[in-house]
């Protein structure tokens, strides 16, 4: 039986039209977006499912943050105000605003990464992988073996493989300039961490001497799952077990246009290194902007800054989480595989299961979403071996461990009404999954190409 859909926690108090196209249509705007979801006009979506980054709805509190933005080029108020959100969200010492997440990594992973490093995560996400190579560094994934099995239910499906990660840092002795731990892990499906985990990891990177960085883009999620599924955190605030996470690690990245529910933004925290700062800040002035913007305007760090404080509503996590359990059971009454549980932004189905006559190589991921648009104007993104792309070495085609179509919701965007439309689009893909074909690639750029792609249907 389908789970009771959780109630909105607001009120909702301006609408953007949107229009749903015919069939014939849909299929002639994604033939000229030569099957890139990424090269469809927004106007063309009907659901946008594509990203859960930059999409949200942010409240009336942050319109008001907005009309009181500093646009001061230096030392505005509205830098301050961050700054002291979050230091009092996440206990470090520095904070630096940046534009959004890759911002991030631009500026923080080249201060540790170089030629002839490695980088180990339980797993990156892609532009977080990018920008290790981009650094000349290697990034190596070492997720929990029950997060490669989507069927299996287990509380922390995101969790580093603390023995693998040991042997990792012994086979590369001296070379793991980072470890990464993202939370909540996107990769695996959107999969929460441990407290448990991250100190297990923190203690082998103490051990060895490596810095230990959280990739924080869905912080909030990700102490909401703690709370519920680990014992020691049931009576915590989010805010305490967010401290206490991050206690752990030595410095965070993250992208604002998560879980800070806004439509641009990213930070650095660094706990307690001046100097390791004074380089963040170097770089921040060469790429960003000057360290108290951060490529931001004044009334972007205004609504970052109380965004942050409405990630960690419980209320709204409940509902949020509610909203994804909602559309998750009722593809469970129809024998729709995903990975399960739900994690917090989205879910991710199985594209494997669904399609088991298409190779890794013909990207069943990818013609799941192609065909969610046909179907039902809906956007999605491939979550394998398309996003995943070539080895940076060979340049030989790598194999994900998932084969996903990721349906990231947008905070405070949807309703009951879309989710249903939701499953009711996979519900008739898969009564006839067996006629859907694959994809070839017949261009794609060097790096990131899931973004530029050019793909059609193999015959």
């Amino acid at each position: 039986m389908a789970k009771r859909y959780i109630p909105e926690p607001f009120r909702i108090k301006m609408v953007e039209r949107i229009k749903m196209l015919t069939r014939e249509e849909r299929i002639e705007k994604i033939k000229e977006a030569k099957y890139n979801l990424f090269n469809l006009r927004a106007e063309d979506v009907y659901i946008d499912l594509l990203t859960d980054s930059g999409t949200n709805a942010m409240s009336d509190e942050q319109w008001s943050g907005v009309m009181k933005g500093d646009e001061a080029y230096a030392g505005g108020k509205s830098y301050f105000r961050l700054v002291e959100a979050g230091r009092d969200i996440f206990g470090y010492e520095f904070i630096q605003p940046v534009h959004q997440g890759r911002g991030a990594e631009k500026v923080l992973f080249p201060t540790k990464l170089s030629e002839g490093k490695v980088a180990i995560s339980n797993m990156f996400f892609d532009t977080t992988r990018a920008h290790v190579e981009l650094a000349g560094a290697r990034a190596i994934d070492c997720v929990v073996e029950e997060a490669k099995d989507p069927t299996h239910r287990a509380p922390f499906k995101g969790n580093m493989d603390v023995e693998k990660f040991e042997k990792l840092v012994n086979e590369h002795e001296g070379k793991v300039g980072l470890v990464v731990m993202t939370i909540t892990n996107n990769s695996a499906g959107g999969q929460p961490v441990s407290v448990e985990n991250m100190r297990a990891v923190s203690e082998v990177c103490k051990r060895y001497n490596i810095p230990l960085c959280i990739d924080a883009a869905r912080f909030a999620e990700n102490a909401h799952f703690v709370k519920e599924r680990e014992e020691e955190f049931k009576n915590s605030s989010l805010k305490e077990i967010t401290r206490e996470m991050f206690s752990y690690a030595d410095m965070f990245i993250m992208s604002a246009k998560k879980d800070a529910i806004t439509n641009m933004g990213g930070l650095i925290g660094i706990k307690d290194d001046a100097n390791l700062y004074q380089l963040v800040k170097g770089n921040c002035i060469s790429y960003e902007g000057f360290i108290t913007y951060g490529g931001l305007s004044g009334r972007d760090l205004e609504a970052l800054a109380i965004g942050l404080y409405e990630g960690l509503d419980e209320e709204y996590l409940n509902y949020r989480v509610g909203q994804l359990e909602y559309l998750a059971s009722i593809l469970d009454d129809n024998e729709i595989a995903y990975q399960a549980p739900v994690g917090g932004h989205g879910l991710f189905v199985d594209a494997k299961k669904m399609f088991p006559h298409i190779p890794y190589n013909e990207f069943p991921g990818q013609a799941l979403a192609v065909e969610l648009y046909i179907e039902a104007g809906i956007r999605t993104c491939d979550i394998g071996s398309y996003m995943l792309g070539n080895d940076p070495d060979t340049g030989e085609q790598l194999q994900a461990d998932f084969e996903f179509t990721r349906l990231a919701v947008a905070r405070r965007v949807y309703t009951q009404a879309h989710f249903d439309i939701m499953a009711e689009a996979l519900i008739a893909i898969k009564d006839r999954a067996k006629d859907v074909k694959g994809y070839k690639i017949t261009w794609e750029p060097p790096i990131l190409r899931h973004f530029q792609a050019s793909l059609e249907p193999i015959e």
